[in-house]
């Protein structure tokens, strides 16, 4: 049984996360310790306890430490995993509820399905839109677009948003397995190339619709200003909750990237759509392929693919430092990363065979 430090590097939900992908696809048992020992709230929240018990259903694992702020979990799969019909409700592990979000839930599935034989249709309830994770639009425009490229499919569509607190939102989705890991190919994302277009959204639940109009005009001036012309669409998102959100993402000739920012009480949504457009100016004066998010979310995948990769980000972040040291912890020397934490940097994956 491989042990894992939970509180290793950034510390958080995503050491367990991957540590869980990696077991089910392996079949190597593990045990995940001091599980987020140092954030507010230590152990499984409802999110981290429903991504775990999602991976335990699809490969049968025996499962101990699965409970609400427990800081240790023993996964030991059963099985390889099955492609099916699967329904995980992030509230269902709370009292009350909860908006934990989907989209890193689906990340921890996505790869055991996709490498199970036959197609698996999922229901995803809960967050859709909140902080500290990637908002559904990022993965329907970015995550998938790019994973697509080294061959695996899957679809998200989202039927209701889910804010910060109440949830109560739902992606459905759909994984389409027996993507082999000698198929999937490497992908080399160094040079993002031309840009081609930029585009945003400008969405609100339950709430004036001016104030999403005001998100998307800002973003329009400041966009306009640096010479950029995009587009941005105004969503009326039906939700049980409240919420604004502006998301915005650019198309190049060899890379996606998006850019997020949430609305909340007392911040003015001038300064929610300032935020957005700011990260993907920043991001357009550099010259590295991918934004800071991706080449973390990328790095799993890529592990698992039959040829070398080699990823320039705008950003070496503690995410992917971490997931680096997690992957190395099933797969040996398989990720190196250049470069300073903070500073532009690179992450080439696969270069050597994994021990």
């Amino acid at each position: 049984m491989i042990v894992v430090d939970g509180s290793y590097g950034e510390g958080g939900g995503q050491v367990l996360r991957t540590s869980l992908t990696l077991a089910a696809i392996t079949g190597q048992p593990v045990r995940i310790e001091r599980i987020r020992a140092g954030r507010r709230k230590p152990g499984l929240q409802p999110q981290h306890l429903t991504a775990a018990r999602a991976v335990a259903k699809i490969c049968d694992a025996d499962v101990e430490g699965d409970r609400l702020d427990s800081q240790t979990l023993s996964f030991a799969p059963r099985s390889t995993p099955k492609a099916g019909t699967y329904t995980f409700d992030v509230s269902l592990a709370a009292k009350g509820g909860s908006a934990g979000a989907v989209s890193l839930i689906f990340q921890t599935v996505l790869l055991p399905l996709a490498l199970a034989e036959g197609t698996s249709q999922l229901t995803l309830v809960g967050g859709t839109h909140v902080a500290w994770s990637p908002p559904f639009d990022y993965l329907k425009r970015v995550y998938l677009p790019t994973l697509a490229r080294m061959g695996i499919r899957a679809k998200v569509n989202l039927e209701k948003w889910g804010w910060y607190p109440l949830g109560g939102g739902i992606v459905k989705a759909t994984v389409e397995g027996a993507a082999r890991s000698q198929s999937l190919c490497g992908l080399d994302l160094e040079q993002r190339g031309k840009l081609q277009r930029v585009r945003g959204l400008s969405a609100s639940s339950n709430l004036p619709k001016q104030i999403r109009g005001r998100q998307a005009g800002t973003v329009l001036q400041v966009l306009r200003s640096a010479g950029l012309d995009p587009r941005v669409d105004e969503i009326d998102a039906p939700s049980k909750g409240q919420g604004t959100a502006v998301f915005l993402w650019v198309e190049c000739d060899n890379a996606l990237a998006g850019f997020t920012a949430l609305g909340e009480r007392g911040k003015l949504a001038e300064q929610v759509a300032e935020e957005a457009a700011r990260d993907l100016l920043a991001y357009l004066k550099g010259q590295a392929a991918l934004d800071r998010h991706l080449v973390d979310q990328l790095v799993l995948p890529l592990a698992l693919a039959g040829g070398p990769s080699h990823l320039a980000t705008e950003t070496v972040t503690q995410h992917l430092l971490t997931v680096a040291w997690v992957v190395d912890q099933f797969l040996p020397g398989r990720v190196r990363v250049e470069g300073t934490e903070g500073q532009p940097g690179a992450c080439h994956i696969g270069e050597g065979k994994a021990s």
